[in-house]
């Protein structure tokens, strides 16, 4: 009896071990995560603080946290030192950080050409003044060369021939981010330089000071400019064709709407390509190695790179960017081929203050 006793005693023992450990598992808290901090461009923080981002990130043990900054901020007016990556959305300003902090790689995950965000009415008034012409591959394009004939001219919308639907006595000109700060400006400023240069990219001093006047028009007489492409954009959303009634902005901010399909573009607003154009390859510069494992992640990770492609950003698996553009029907260009590079930084920074030297 007593044996017997013992064996129960020790089966009920064994089970209340069992129990013990099985709820003390329970109650352990999981990994913690490696906490990684960066400075990006604005128009990639919707990407950034998607859960499903986050999601992917958490899975390989990584809490990616983002600050933002204009590309340009971030190669010269951002403390870097303490940030485990810099992510600009241009090559030139990636190279710059990389030869400063002496990086040894950077990652390209995604890009996206240049784009002007406009309306029906505005498109078909700049069809009218030759500006802007169908391309025949499906999409629009505006003519840059022609564009800046109308601003050497001064050309006033109202002045535009049977211009009922924008009879505004503003210039006719394209709405930027501030040159001084925002890549997205400093793209179609390279954009308008390298067609000022008799279409040839940029690459003296000489250069610069016979174009910078011919150019300036176009970036300073547009008056204030917003200093992130986020804001800019966000205005053309929410206050139309009065305000802004051509942007320049990254393709990828207007098809990030039209892939989400949650009503942002309205039935008049029209996507239209510069010919020529730039692609903004957003680059990552790792200054640590938690840094290099988030380039790493964006690069490779199927997730990321799809998640990427819902944002508008033509990835390494251009299926992905193809796959959401037929399912939606957006009006994306699936074959740019006027597409230039942009200067080196520091001939880019040379024309940008030069020009700003003549500011009012």
């Amino acid at each position: 009896m007593k044996r017997w006793v013992g064996v129960i005693l020790a089966v009920v023992l064994a089970g209340v071990a069992a129990v013990a450990i099985i709820v003390g598992n329970q109650g352990d808290d999981p990994p913690e995560l490696v906490a990684v901090r960066g400075v990006i461009g604005s128009e990639k923080k919707p990407f950034f603080d998607d859960p499903r981002v986050r999601a992917a990130f958490a899975r390989h043990g990584l809490r990616v946290e983002v600050d933002t900054a204009g590309s340009r901020q971030i190669v010269s007016g951002v403390d870097l030192g303490g940030y485990a990556f810099a992510f600009p959305s241009s090559v030139p300003a990636a190279e710059k950080i990389k030869r400063d902090r002496g990086a040894t790689t950077t990652y390209s995950p995604f890009y996206s050409p240049m784009a002007v965000a406009t309306f029906e009415p505005i498109a078909e008034l700049m069809t009218k003044a030759g500006v802007i012409r169908d391309s025949g591959r499906g999409y629009q394009i505006l003519d840059i060369k022609k564009y800046l004939d109308l601003v050497a001219k001064g050309t006033r919308w109202d002045e535009i021939p049977d211009n009922s639907a924008y009879p505004a006595r503003k210039r006719v000109l394209l709405t930027t981010t501030d040159i001084r700060t925002s890549n997205s400006a400093a793209m179609y400023l390279s954009v308008i330089g390298y067609v000022a240069n008799g279409e040839d990219v940029i690459s003296s001093d000489a250069q610069i000071d016979k174009i910078a006047p011919v150019v300036a028009p176009a970036v300073l007489d547009q008056g204030f400019s917003e200093s992130t492409s986020e804001a800019s954009f966000d205005d053309y959303l929410a206050l139309g064709a009065g305000k802004t009634p051509m942007l320049v902005a990254y393709e990828a901010q207007y098809l990030a709407h039209v892939f989400a399909g949650d009503g942002a573009i309205k039935p008049d607003m029209r996507l239209v390509y510069p010919s020529p154009t730039v692609l903004s390859k957003h680059t990552l510069v790792p200054l640590s190695a938690d840094g290099g494992r988030v380039g790493e992640l964006l690069t490779k990770d199927r997730e990321l790179q799809s998640l990427a492609a819902r944002y508008g950003f033509r990835t390494t698996d251009p299926q992905a960017f193809a796959g959401l553009v037929a399912q939606t029907k957006a009006p994306a260009a699936a074959d740019l081929v006027d597409v230039v590079e942009p200067p080196t930084y520091e001939r880019l920074d040379r024309l940008i203050t030069t020009i700003d030297r003549t500011r009012p």
